[in-house]
């Protein structure tokens, strides 16, 4: 799953992952470079491919959640958290390959702390540090009494555990689906080889779960995809706004 490193030059080690995340910056550049080479009335396919993907992430992730008037200079970052995230996940169910490089906890937290660093600083642009701060820590219509309490609650909950949650939903879910379809071949293995006859009748029954798993990774690495960069666009969102 994690192998060893593929070049090592003292600290620096260069490994699957690594060389993963550099494919997936090729393949999504040069998807979208090759869709609008040509632009046309009458769009191409590959031109349609890529204007639905960019019109989704544009639509759905940007307006509808930061609004009219705010989302248009965060699309290029709600593209690229989309479709970099999304292809990354898919590694993991291409055969060879077979590994989705966000199971590797950095990569999570690095996309997540790019995320973190942008709307907290959108927001203290927006309202100042000091607004900033209670809109994040003081929730309206509570009794101030209750802000003794509420304050260390909210910051940690807003600005410490957010961020780690962030992270960890898509880099967990990537993990334990990958851990799972290996159970599965694994299972699948021991069956023909260990069990004999039976075994290899049974195995059937591995090959389906397997299937199945697969088949459920692959919805799942596109939820997490659009998961991730929707709650981005929600977190920007609730920095920008005016407070109560």
């Amino acid at each position: 799953m994690h192998l060893p490193p593929l070049l090592e030059l003292g600290s620096f080690a260069l490994g699957k992952q690594m060389l993963l995340v550099a494919l997936s910056v090729v393949l999504v550049a040069g998807f979208f470079m090759w869709a609008v080479r040509r632009q046309a009335l009458v769009p191409s396919k590959g031109q349609y491919l890529g204007e639905v993907g960019y019109g989704f992430v544009r639509n759905h992730l940007g307006r509808d959640i930061i609004g009219e008037h705010d989302f248009r200079p965060y699309i290029p970052l709600l593209f690229t958290f989309f479709f970099f995230i999304l292809v990354n996940n898919f590694f993991g169910s291409v055969p060879l390959l077979q590994l989705p490089s966000i199971s590797h906890p950095g990569a999570a937290y690095v996309l997540a702390g790019i995320a973190y660093v942008t709307w907290v600083v959108m927001g203290i642009k927006r309202h100042g540090f000091g607004h900033f701060m209670g809109k994040m820590t003081m929730p309206p219509d509570v009794p101030k009494i209750l802000y003794v309490l509420l304050i260390p609650i909210e910051f940690l909950s807003n600005l410490v555990i957010r961020p780690v949650t962030h992270a960890l939903r898509v880099f967990a879910t990537m993990f334990a689906g990958h851990i799972a379809i290996m159970v599965a071949a694994s299972m699948t293995a021991f069956l023909i080889t260990e069990m004999g006859g039976l075994g290899a009748a049974t195995s059937v029954l591995s090959v389906v779960l397997g299937l199945f798993i697969y088949f459920l990774e692959v919805l799942i690495q596109v939820l997490q995809a659009y998961i991730f960069t929707l709650l981005f666009a929600v977190y920007v969102q609730g920095a920008l706004q005016e407070g109560h």
